[in-house]
């Protein structure tokens, strides 16, 4: 019965976010906070302890993923403006020709997914497939799919972005297993949903584009960036991440220089890196004032500040999950049931996407409540990680941010996006979580 009433408390506590969010349009930060505070009240956890709690909750996000948030969104303007972005598309597409198209743009998706925050990286991205689309005189949204594919799948599974950031701290994940399991994952994800998806899909030749959206307007070659710098600025991090992994346990864990490789490899410190070469080589080697620079800085974390303190306050729920104990109400229940912990992850993780209409939420929450089943089943951190990243990246209801940017810069029906978005978001989830079911059979 503790149990049942554990879990319905968080359940009735979603229910209220979510009514709060669509019927009487508060702010998430707002009903995150409220809806955290009725699930601390309900689950028993003292009135005297509660404020601590939301102190605790929204400083351990904030604290973790600020760094990475803002310097994610400055690397993404610099790109912008150098055309270093335009500079990847042009190149990929080029040595891919027509036949490998949808190739090429799913790995143009998957890096701006990687570097950058997923609405910047789509507002990016679609101007240059329209370009494209364009020139080969393809239907837009063939090549639009497999984009939005790639973007999507690279921004969920893969440090730096917040969700995967926030996953392998909670669950103690190796990020080299991260990044080499995420890669297995990502295949069968990016076949199925960028590759079969458009070509089986009835309609979507003719698929109206009613939108304002514009073809970008294109740098001249010779002032473009070169591919090398291009594309190295955004996988900085990556590089960093991984080297630290691999060289820490060859030089010894208490060395100096095992120290210095966990320090250069931090997520934060590896951001920073990338964010100072991105200032450096897109910025003030190509004429950039300082001014100029700090005015691209500014604009690009004030775009972001909303994003910010959304996810922020998504850690207060997490907190209270954590500190109520629902997390080991769940082992309980599971013990006494058949399927696999994964599945149960992700199912959770997916509920509360589609009821939060937050990936990065959905993630940090999902976090807290299925983390102790590592240890109680014996999971391989890394799997449980990408198992709940799947979760957070499934079929979405009108109210998604996602699901409304796609409507809107297309201008097509709510049909033809459930669709087009609906469909990809749920191949890719599925399948995912499909690979990570395979993957614990091996590993």
């Amino acid at each position: 019965m503790d149990t049942f009433l554990a879990l319905l408390w968080v359940i009735i506590g979603i229910g209220i976010l979510v009514v709060l969010n669509l019927k009487f349009k508060f702010h998430n930060i707002f009903s995150l906070l409220i809806a955290g505070i009725f699930i601390a009240i309900m689950e028993g956890i003292p009135i005297n302890k509660i404020v601590t709690l939301v102190q605790q909750g929204l400083g351990s996000i904030m604290g973790h993923l600020a760094l990475i948030i803002i310097f994610g969104a400055i690397i993404g303007k610099f790109m912008t403006e150098s055309g270093a972005s335009q500079q990847i598309a042009d190149t990929v597409i080029r040595k891919c020709g027509t036949r490998f198209l949808s190739l090429g743009l799913m790995f143009i998706g998957v890096i701006f997914g990687i570097a950058m925050f997923y609405e910047v990286a789509f507002l990016i991205a679609m101007p240059l497939v329209m370009n494209i689309a364009k020139k080969a005189d393809i239907p837009y949204m063939k090549l639009v799919i497999p984009t939005v594919v790639g973007a999507t799948m690279g921004h969920s599974l893969f440090p730096p972005q917040p969700g995967p950031v926030a996953l392998i701290s909670t669950f103690g994940a190796d990020i080299v297993q991260v990044y080499l399991y995420g890669a297995l994952v990502l295949i069968p994800s990016l076949f199925c949903a960028g590759i079969l998806l458009p070509r089986f899909l009835p309609g979507i030749a003719s698929m109206p584009l009613n939108s304002m959206l514009k073809p970008v307007d294109e740098i001249p070659a010779h002032k473009l960036p070169s591919f090398f710098t291009s594309i190295m600025i955004p996988l900085i991090p990556a590089v960093l991440m991984i080297a630290s992994s691999i060289i820490k346990p060859v030089m010894g864990v208490d060395s100096q220089a095992a120290r210095i490789c966990e320090f250069l490899g931090s997520a934060e410190i590896s951001m920073l890196l990338a964010t100072l070469a991105a200032i450096w080589l897109l910025g003030l080697r190509r004429g950039m004032t300082p001014d100029g620079i700090t005015h691209c800085v500014s604009d690009a974390i004030s775009k972001i500040a909303n994003v910010l303190f959304v996810i922020s306050a998504g850690g207060i729920i997490k907190q209270v999950i954590i500190d109520a104990g629902v997390g080991d109400h769940i082992v309980s229940a599971m013990s006494h049931v058949s399927m696999s912990p994964f599945i149960v992850a992700w199912v959770i993780t997916a509920v509360i996407r589609i009821l939060t209409g937050q990936g990065a939420v959905a993630a940090i929450t999902s976090a807290g409540i299925v983390a102790p089943m590592i240890g109680a089943f014996n999971l391989n951190p890394a799997l449980m990680a990408l198992a709940v990243a799947c979760g957070s990246n499934t079929i979405t209801l009108m109210y998604d941010g996602g699901f409304l940017l796609f409507k809107e810069t297309f201008g097509i029906s709510m049909k033809d996006t459930f669709k087009t978005w609906g469909l990809l978001e749920l191949i890719n989830s599925v399948v995912g979580l499909m690979a990570v079911m395979g993957l614990s059979y091996i590993i």
